[in-house]
Order: C-alpha cells, then sequence, then structure tokens
C-alpha cells in the first residue's frame, strides 16, 4: 500500500473517475443554492439533489466531485476524538439514470485494490439485510469471502430522508489490525472501537417512497457515492487520526509554532490544537465562500467555530490574534484544489482578523461582566450562576458555556446549565423555523409539483424582447388551471420566453402577454424555480387565456432598458472599487433594479467622501468613452484564462457567458446587459454604509434616474435657500453663523440655569434631614445635566461639611443622579456608589461609583420622588451594619 498524500489521493480518486467517462466538477459552494433545509452543504450529493430527482437535467449522466462539507451537530466532541470534524471533504461518483450496481461495485473495488493497493485481505463490506443483488455481486463477480460481507438492517444500511428517493447502501470497510480493536470477543463491523473503519458508502437509489410508507421502484436508479477524503487519507498514511494526515499535521504544526509547544506532550493542548486545527479549515472555507460571521443562521455556523478556535488559542496562552496566520496555511494547503482560496486570499485573512479582534474585545467585556456575577453570587451566599445571565455571556459576548463553567468553578461555583439549554433550544427553534419546512429537495415545491418535469421553458430574452410562445400551463391558487379570466391572479409558463427571470441579483422583467383575440396579460415579476422553469406572475387584463394558446410574449423595454442600465454600470462599479479601494474587494452581495442599484463589497473601513468622488469619477469616465459592451459565450476554463471575475457562491455550469466592456472590466454573468456604456447616461452615488463586519454597501442610480436625484437635491437646496434667506451659494456660510449664534445662545442658557440653581443653595441646604446624627440632602433640580448636578453636588458637600449629598434632575425620558459624601461619613460606613445604585433602581437604571462619589442614570422620570423618597432607609441600613 502507498502512502498517500491527501491531495494526491483527491486528484487520483478524480482523474480515475473522469477516465471512467465521469464528468468532473469543481467543489459547489458551502452555501446551498435553492435548498431551503440546509444552512450549509453537508455532503457529497447535497448540491446535487435536483439531479436525482429529475427537476434539473445534469450536465451529464455520470459527474465525480470532491464536495467541501460543514457538519456542527457534535461540535463539541471536536479535538476530543481522532475522527470528528466540523469540515470534511467528500469525494464522490454520481450516476443519474446511467449505471447501477454492478458498475458501482465494480469501480470502487478496482480504485481501492489496484489505484490505492489496499490489502484485499483488510478490506469487508456490508450490505442491506435483504439486498441480495449486491451480495451477489461482492461475493460471486468480486470474490469478496462471505464472511467479510455483513448484512446490516435499515438503520444502517438503507438511506432514506422522509419521502422521495432512497435505496439500500453498501459500505467499504478497512481493518486496521486487531491491536487496533477492543480486544472483545465480539469486536467486529459496528464495534465502536478504531479498529473496523468505514471509508466509503455506495447509496444505490432505487426506490420512491411516498407518504404512505410505500416504496415504488424508479425507472431510472441513480448511484451516489460517498468517502471522506480526510478518513481515507488517514488509512492510506496509517495514522491514527485525521489530525494526523499530512495537510492536517502542517496546520497544527503551524498552531504550535506560535503557541511554542509540542503536539503529544499534554491531553489537554492536544484537544485545543485538533480544535483549532478543524475550526481554522471551517472558517477559511466559509469566507472564502461568501459567508460573513453574525448572530443568525450561516453567519452564526461561522462565528460560532471561529470564536471557539480563537477561544482555545488563549487557552494554549496564546496571546491577540493569530488565526488570520493559521488561515494563511490553509490555504497554502488547499490552494492547488480550491484556487478561489489564493484569489481571494486578502480578503479572507481580513474577515478573520477582523472577527477575531472583535471577540478578542468582546470576551474582555464578558470576564468584566462575569466578574460581577461572582461577586453578586458570593455576596449573596448563593452558588449557581442563572442560566439567563450564562446565556447573555454566550449569547451577547460570544462567551462559550465551557469557559464560564471553568472559571466559576475557580470559585466553586456552578451554573444553571438547564436554564441555558433552555434558552439556547429556544434560540436554536428560532434558526430551525427561519428554514421553512421542507421536502427532500429542499425546495418550496408546492408550485414545483403542480409542474411535470418534462415541461421547460426556453429563454430567447438575451436577443429578443418579444416572443411567439405557446402557453404550458397556468396555475391559480395553487391549482393547475385550464384558463384563466379576467381579474385572475395567474402563474403561465410558456414554451418559450423573452421575459428574463430574477437571477444574480437582477429583478425579473415585467411587460405584456397576450393573443390574436384581445386577451391580455399584464406580467408583473418573473421568477426562476428551476434553471429550466420560468414563472410568469400576473394578473389577467381582459379576456381569457386558455392551455395551449399561442400568445405573444412582449417585455417592458423601458424597464429591461433601465435593469441594464443598472446592471452594466454594476461591472464598471466592481472595478472602479477595486482601482480605487485596492484588489481586497469581493462582491458579497447585488440588487439590481430598474429604479437603482446596490452593491455590497468587502473592505474594511467607511470609503471616503474623496474615494466616493473619485469612484465616480472613473466609472462616469466609462460611460462618456462610449465603450462597446460585448457578449462571448464560451466555456468555463476559457473565460478564466481570459481574466473573467466568477463571484462569490455562482454556480456555474461548464458553459458559461462573459461580459467583456473593453479593457476595463471582464466577468461571469448571465443577466441583461446594454450594448454600449454610453447607453447608461451617467452614474451617481446616492450612499455609502456598513452592513456587516468588513462590508460595505453602496447605492447607485443611472440614468434619468439620476437626473431626478439631481432635480429632488436641487428642490431640498432651494427650499433651504428660502428659509435661511441666502443664495444657494451661500447657504454653507449661512448655516456656519447661525450654529455660531445657537452656540453662544446655549452658553447663556446653561448659565443661566447654573445661576438659578446656585441662587437656591441655601433653600436646598435649609432642607436638609439627619438620619443616626448623619445629615443629608435629597432633592430634585430641574434642567441640569450630569456635569452641572456633580458641580452642584461638590457646592453643596463643602458647605454643609459633614454628611450626605443626593440630587436628582430629569427630562422627558432620562434621569441623571449624583450621590457625594463627607470623609468623616464615609468612615461611619456610608457608600455613594452603593446608595446611588439602589436609588437608580427606582428610576428603571443603574450606576455606581467610589464611596465619597458616585452618579447613575435611569430611565423613568415619573418615579424621582419616589426613588429621593428612599434615601432615608438606605443611609440607615449603611449606618446600622
Amino acid at each position: 500500500m502507498e502512502k498517500l498524500g491527501l491531495n494526491e489521493l483527491r486528484a487520483k480518486f478524480l482523474e480515475y473517475f473522469e477516465n471512467k467517462e465521469h464528468l468532473v466538477l469543481p467543489s459547489f459552494s458551502l452555501v446551498p443554492q435553492d435548498d431551503k433545509s440546509l444552512l450549509l452543504i453537508n455532503a457529497g450529493m447535497a448540491p446535487l439533489k435536483p439531479y436525482f430527482t429529475g427537476q434539473e437535467t445534469p450536465p451529464r449522466k455520470r459527474i465525480a466531485t470532491c464536495q467541501k462539507c460543514i457538519r456542527t451537530p457534535d461540535i463539541e466532541n471536536v479535538g476530543k476524538t481522532s475522527r470528528h470534524a466540523t469540515f470534511f471533504e467528500m469525494l464522490g461518483n454520481f450516476s443519474f439514470g446511467d449505471y447501477f450496481k454492478t458498475e458501482a461495485i465494480h469501480w470502487a473495488w478496482e480504485f481501492v485494490t489496484e489505484e490505492l493497493k489496499l490489502p484485499i485481505d483488510r478490506l469487508w463490506v456490508t450490505i442491506y439485510l435483504d439486498d441480495d443483488e449486491a451480495f451477489k455481486i461482492w461475493h460471486e463477480e468480486i470474490g469478496l469471502p462471505k464472511e467479510r460481507i455483513v448484512r446490516m438492517g435499515k438503520k444502517d444500511n438503507f438511506w432514506e430522508i422522509g419521502v422521495g428517493p432512497c435505496g439500500p447502501c453498501s459500505e467499504l470497510y478497512y481493518d486496521r489490525g486487531i491491536e487496533k480493536g477492543c480486544g472483545q470477543p465480539d469486536c467486529g463491523i459496528g464495534c465502536e472501537c478504531d479498529r473496523f473503519i468505514e471509508f466509503w458508502n455506495l447509496v444505490f437509489t432505487q426506490f420512491n417512497k411516498d407518504e404512505d410508507g410505500n416504496y415504488h421502484p424508479l425507472a431510472h436508479p441513480n448511484i451516489d457515492t460517498g468517502m471522506g477524503l480526510e478518513r481515507i487519507a488517514a488509512i492510506m498514511q496509517d495514522v491514527d487520526s485525521i489530525f494526523e494526515v499530512d495537510t492536517m499535521k502542517n496546520i497544527t504544526d503551524a498552531i504550535c509554532r506560535i503557541a511554542d509547544i509540542e503536539y503529544g506532550e499534554d491531553e489537554t493542548a492536544d484537544v485545543s490544537l485538533r480544535v483549532i486545527t478543524d475550526h481554522i479549515r471551517a472558517t477559511t472555507f466559509m469566507v472564502s465562500d461568501g459567508i460573513l460571521p453574525s448572530n443568525e443562521g450561516r453567519g452564526y455556523v461561522l462565528r460560532r467555530v471561529l470564536r471557539r478556535a480563537a477561544r482555545h488559542g488563549k487557552l494554549l496562552g496564546i496571546e491577540g490574534a493569530f488565526l488570520k496566520d493559521i488561515a494563511d496555511v490553509v490555504i497554502s494547503e488547499s490552494c492547488d484544489a480550491y484556487p478561489e482560496l489564493l484569489e481571494r486570499r486578502d480578503y479572507i485573512l481580513n474577515i478573520i482578523e477582523i472577527e477575531e479582534k472583535r471577540f478578542n474585545a468582546t470576551i474582555d467585556q464578558g470576564l468584566n461582566i462575569l466578574d460581577n456575577y461572582i461577586n453578586e453570587l458570593e455576596t449573596n451566599n448563593t452558588s449557581v450562576l442563572d442560566g439567563e445571565k450564562a446565556f447573555k455571556l454566550y449569547d451577547t459576548y460570544g462567551f462559550p458555556l465551557d469557559l464560564t463553567k471553568e472559571i466559576l468553578e475557580e470559585h466553586h461555583l456552578s451554573v444553571d446549565e438547564k436554564g441555558f439549554n433552555k434558552l439556547m433550544n429556544i434560540q436554536r427553534e428560532k434558526a430551525r423555523s427561519s428554514r421553512e419546512e421542507t421536502n427532500y429537495t429542499g425546495r418550496d415545491d408546492g408550485l414545483l409539483k403542480l409542474i411535470d418535469t418534462h415541461i421547460n421553458t426556453e429563454f430567447v430574452g438575451y436577443e429578443t424582447l418579444n416572443s411567439s410562445s405557446n402557453v404550458l400551463a397556468i396555475i391559480k391558487d395553487n391549482k393547475r388551471m385550464e384558463s384563466a379570466d379576467t381579474d385572475d391572479e395567474v402563474i403561465i409558463i410558456l414554451d418559450k420566453t423573452p421575459f428574463y427571470a430574477e437571477s444574480g441579483g437582477q429583478i425579473g422583467d415585467i411587460g405584456i402577454i397576450k393573443d390574436d383575440d384581445g386577451n391580455e396579460i399584464y406580467i408583473s415579476d418573473t421568477q426562476k424555480i428551476s434553471d429550466s422553469k420560468i414563472f410568469h406572475k400576473g394578473k389577467v387584463l381582459k379576456g381569457q387565456l386558455k392551455v395551449d394558446n399561442n400568445v405573444s410574449a412582449i417585455v417592458d423595454r423601458e424597464h429591461r432598458m433601465a435593469i441594464a442600465r443598472n446592471h452594466t454600470c454594476t461591472h464598471l462599479l466592481h472595478r472602479a472599487l477595486k482601482e480605487v479601494l485596492g484588489n481586497h474587494v469581493e462582491q458579497s452581495g447585488s440588487l439590481v433594479a430598474a429604479d437603482r442599484l446596490r452593491f455590497d463589497f468587502s473592505h474594511f473601513s467607511p470609503v471616503t467622501k474623496d474615494e466616493i468622488l473619485e469612484i465616480e469619477r472613473i466609472v462616469n469616465k466609462q460611460i462618456f468613452d462610449a465603450i462597446p459592451v460585448e457578449t462571448i459565450n464560451t466555456t468555463i476554463d476559457e473565460a478564466k484564462k481570459m481574466g473573467a471575475t466568477a463571484l462569490f457562491g455562482e454556480k456555474y455550469s461548464a458553459d458559461v457567458r462573459v461580459i467583456k466592456i473593453g479593457d476595463f472590466s471582464i466577468e461571469l454573468c448571465g443577466g441583461t446587459h446594454l450594448t454600449n456604456t454610453s447607453q447608461i447616461g451617467m452614474f451617481k452615488i446616492t450612499s455609502e454604509t456598513g452592513v456587516a463586519a468588513g462590508i460595505r454597501r453602496i447605492e447607485a442610480s443611472t440614468g434619468l434616474n439620476v437626473y431626478n436625484y439631481v432635480n429632488h437635491l436641487e428642490g431640498i437646496l432651494s427650499e433651504a435657500s428660502t428659509i435661511l434667506k441666502a443664495g444657494i451659494e451661500d447657504i454653507p456660510a449661512r448655516i456656519e453663523i447661525l450654529l455660531d449664534d445657537l452656540k453662544v445662545a446655549q452658553r447663556n442658557i446653561e448659565q443661566m440655569r447654573k445661576n438659578i440653581a446656585l441662587g437656591s443653595i441655601d433653600d436646598i441646604i435649609d432642607k436638609r434631614r439627619v438620619v443616626n446624627d448623619v445629615p443629608y440632602i435629597a432633592t430634585h433640580i430641574e434642567g441640569q445635566d450630569m456635569e452641572s448636578l456633580r458641580n452642584m453636588a461638590d457646592l453643596l458637600r463643602d458647605k454643609i461639611k459633614t454628611g450626605v449629598v443626593v440630587l436628582a434632575s430629569s427630562d422627558e425620558n432620562k434621569v441623571n443622579l449624583i450621590a457625594a459624601a463627607t470623609k468623616d461619613v464615609v468612615e461611619k460606613g456610608v457608600h455613594s456608589g452603593t446608595l446611588i445604585r439602589e436609588v437608580a433602581k427606582k428610576v428603571g437604571g443603574g450606576g455606581g461609583g467610589r464611596p465619597d462619589m458616585a452618579q447613575a442614570g435611569g430611565k423613568d422620570p415619573s418615579k424621582v420622588d419616589e426613588a429621593l423618597g428612599c434615601v432615608h432607609e438606605l443611609l440607615l441600613k449603611q449606618l446600622q451594619n
């Protein structure tokens, strides 16, 4: 058996199946396309589900892939076992109605015995209990002894998810030797020990399960296989753990160098090293596919694994941000198979660094809050931290529960895990409900089920805005109809259409469908349910539309042109951003509508005014230069050779469409465009904002919308000019004069307030009360900010010589509170910080400070007098302790 590296194994597998006439596809994005059942791609077959169901036609009946995958259900076990990982690569060969069991089994055997040269006497297989066909192939054709073919039940060897395609499976196992076993007499396939390793699963999708639980044979059965790349690499390299595989070990070694430790010397440290190794792989690939850290959905998965990795770095004693350096090693190890890692290197490293630094800041905040919680527990003589507080640390500050538990244990305290888990389950349920309940495909198939698989639409809208078409289907109220009448809201499917369906950020076309008899339907939106099924949503304006009618499909030209202006201009903007801000700029989202364009991109600070002006200048120059816009249909490989930019998360077929704008811009794009940049007219950025860490958003207008925007601004300036009684050019100077006047007036008002307050000092002192021989003042003074209140408290404290001063001031929705005490009463037990904290609770706020001076705030001005009324009792308690 030859010792092969992970990258060699991947290449060998794909080359082998390419020689078996399989189309080798690059890995799909980790972000599922049109699949609401998944947050992240978690299996090799997941992106191919539409091909298995027949909803889409595969580019070839035989396909092979190495698919990057993420699974997090067992995240707590990562690092603690030799096999668990959140990120892994899945090798797979697939047949869509082409070959079946015989070829799948023979090729699997040939690959592992002849290509990988695994010892035949070490190989075992399992089959489904009743799958005699598979047994016959393995035993009679392959020649595997009966005793190494294990029949297993439905739980282990029958693949199904709810209703839909399903079938038996056969798994290949490798026997690592008796010395790796548990020593039990019944040790064998299915044992939990490390002797028998399952490494390849062959799924024979030959049935369709209906809602009554009946299994119907498929007319064209499929093959779906999956072999974990890291797992087969561990076998080929004869190591005990996936973390000892060559590429994984190189990552671990880099962490060891930073932490200045050795792997294998301390099991606790080894767990942290394995966690970081796995999590940084997951992080790097997720960021590469355009996922950004957030508090929900797949962004939350990214944030969680990244912060777990950062936290384990702290446990190893690593100071400061280090993950981007480890991510660079991941990129180096995997960039040959995933060139996008190298292309997006700067972007990936920047996003990781920003999120890690953010976590380092929040974890320090969390530590301070946890310290306060611990003080409260010890003060109140309780030993269990409330689950809600632990969850707040986790949810708000990214503070892992196990870190909270660890710190509490150092103080001989614990946490209410039951309460924490209850809140976690609520959060998970919210996340789960955000992913709509779906079937096997993960799509909203309510409408798709109504359409026969052979009903498809040809898109002709690149060439024309008007086509003669045939009505294939009409849907009304989620039911197939033979006709639709005036005022009916319907979905229409045509055999061919010029209407562009919403895709790639570009909205769908609008227009009219009509026939020679005067029947007319207004189309308000166009959607693509699958690659070949286009739904025209609209309302019957007059007459009756029938299935099989011959109609004219007419796109609204003005609307299409407005969209095309914005789409072509989006390409110009993308290029201009790279020129002005740097090559780290990557598109992370867009909207191309008729009235505006929106462009989200990676950048790590707000775009300055000067940068915006330069971006506008560059884009408008391309417009005024009247550059031809070329459309080139070519292969994906040729497009990349041309230098065409591919976008995050987009799924490209073997044949692609390239939009080339002179020597300025070249991108892969399926949208609709102009033929010349001069048709844009003009470009104007209307806003620039931040939407996430490291992501900025520009909104802009083109053509007539710029004209309308300028007119709108001109109207505002004209109105301001009238109000200010100044010419438009004089508005800034006039505003500066008014602001200066306003500042002077505000200072005068503030001084008057201070004078009034100071004039009442003697009256306030005369109203002081006494508790346990300690004088105190507790009064409400209107119209004072915190600074003025503090100055008054100092003045009163100096004047009374001995005692306590508590002052409050409020406006409509805010309360300011201050407490001050002389040195002698502090020595008697008075603590201003504790006192003002309790007073503030009465007005819905909080605060604290030193024994001699403290301040607080509140939200409920109506309770100020009640709060001040508590001062007597609060002081009494302090003086009696």
